[in-house]
C-alpha cells in the first residue's frame, strides 16, 4: 500500500514536486503516456480496451494543507501564513519542518502565563504564531531559511485501533493512493489518471486538466470531512468512519446529477461494496472546476471520511479506502457495458 509513504511526502499547494516524482516512478509501468503542463498537473494516459473512445478521467490532488514564511524576526522566528484552509486552534506546539532541508520546529505562541483573562479565552490568530527553529537570530535564520520557504507538518504515518490510520495530507494522499492501485486495471473506455496541483487554494489545476483531456466522464477521489465525533448534533454529521465510500451529491462547489449519484449507490450495493452519502453540503473539490471546464461533462465524487480533516493529524478507516478503491473499480469495469452510461449521459 502506497499511503504511508505518500502522507510522508511534502506537498504544499505549489509544492507538489516531490509527490509528482513519487507517483511517476510507479505509475508508468501502467500507462502508454504521461503528460505534465507547465502548472504542475501530471495526466497519465491509458487506453481503453474496448473500441469506444470515450475518456473516464479519475482525478486526485497532489497537494496539502501548510504553511509559508512571511517574515523572520529579529529574534530568528519565523512568521507565516496558512496555505490552503487551516484552524489556528491546531497549530500551537506542533511540530513542523521548515523549507527543502526539513529544518525540524515547533509552533509556538505567547506563554499561557502572559496571557491576559480575555486572551485565554479566545482562539489564536496565525499573526500570533510563530515558529521556532533553533537559530539565535535573523542573521543565524536567514543562513537557512528564507521568505516563501515553505512549511510542512511533522506528523508520522500510524495504524491504530480497528483499522484506522492517522497522518497527515491525508486530503488527499487517499486519492492519490487509490489512483496507483487502479491504474493496474483495466478500462474499455480510455483513462486519464489525472494528479492535480493546487487543489486547496482555488481548484486551480483541476481547470487545466480538465480543459486539455475533455473527458466523457469524470470521478475525483477525495478525502472529506467526517464528524461522527462527540458534540456534533447529528444532523450535521456529513459521514461516518467505517461507513464505506462517500458519494457526494452536493457541497459548495458542484451539484452532483442525480441519476449518477444513485446509479453509484447502486453499483456499491450490487457489488456488496459499503457506501453510504455525504450528508451534507460542506466544502468542495475539484470536480466543480472539472464540472463548468470541461463542457458540462458528468463529475462524481468518491470521497474516505477523514476526522479533523486540514489538520496535522487526520485520521480514516482502511476499510472506507478499501471501499472508495473498489466502487471505482467496479465503475471501471461497468462503463464497459454502454447502455448502463448511456441512460445516466
Amino acid at each position: 500500500m502506497y499511503l504511508s509513504e505518500l502522507t510522508a511526502l511534502p506537498g504544499v499547494s505549489g509544492n507538489e514536486n516531490a509527490v509528482r516524482t513519487y507517483i511517476k516512478k510507479r505509475i508508468e509501468p501502467f500507462c502508454d503516456r504521461i503528460d505534465i503542463d507547465s502548472m504542475g498537473n501530471m495526466m497519465c494516459f491509458k487506453k481503453g480496451t474496448g473500441n469506444t473512445r470515450k475518456t473516464l478521467m479519475l482525478c486526485a490532488h497532489m497537494d496539502e494543507v501548510g504553511l509559508i514564511v512571511s517574515r523572520i524576526t529579529e529574534e530568528g522566528f519565523l512568521k507565516f501564513k496558512t496555505v490552503g484552509s487551516i484552524d489556528p486552534r491546531v497549530l500551537v506546539s506542533k511540530r513542523v519542518l521548515v523549507g527543502e532541508e526539513g529544518l525540524p520546529g515547533v509552533i509556538g505562541r505567547k506563554a499561557i502565563h502572559l496571557l491576559s483573562p480575555d486572551e485565554r479565552k479566545k482562539a489564536p490568530k496565525v499573526k500570533e504564531l510563530y515558529v521556532d527553529f533553533g537559530a539565535k537570530n535573523k542573521k543565524e535564520a536567514e543562513k537557512q531559511v528564507s521568505v516563501g520557504d515553505y512549511i510542512v507538518f511533522d506528523s508520522e504515518y500510524h495504524e491504530f485501533g480497528d483499522g484506522l490510520v492517522k497522518a497527515k495530507a491525508l486530503d488527499d494522499r487517499v486519492g492519490c493512493g487509490a489512483l496507483l492501485e487502479l491504474a493496474k486495471e483495466s478500462c474499455a473506455w480510455d483513462v486519464c489518471f489525472a494528479f492535480t496541483v493546487q487543489e486547496e487554494t482555488g481548484l486551480r489545476g483541476a481547470r487545466l486538466c480538465a480543459r486539455r483531456v475533455q473527458p466523457d466522464l469524470a470521478v475525483v477521489l477525495e478525502g472529506t470531512t467526517c464528524s461522527d465525533i462527540p458534540g456534533t448534533d447529528h444532523n450535521m454529521v456529513s459521514t461516518k468512519l467505517g461507513g464505506g465510500a462517500a458519494i457526494s451529491f452536493v457541497d459548495g462547489t458542484t451539484s452532483f446529477n442525480r441519476k449518477l449519484v444513485a446509479w453509484l449507490y447502486q453499483l456499491g450495493q450490487e457489488n456488496q461494496i459499503p457506501v453510504q452519502y455525504k450528508q451534507t453540503a460542506t466544502g468542495g473539490n475539484d470536480a466543480g472546476i472539472i464540472h463548468v471546464s470541461a463542457g458540462g461533462i458528468l463529475v462524481a465524487s468518491i470521497s474516505v471520511p477523514a476526522r479533523y480533516i486540514h489538520s496535522p493529524s487526520s485520521v480514516i478507516s482502511l476499510r472506507d479506502y478499501e471501499s472508495v478503491k473498489a466502487l471505482t473499480k467496479a465503475l471501471m469495469q461497468e462503463v464497459e457495458y454502454a447502455d448502463n452510461i448511456e441512460k445516466i449521459m
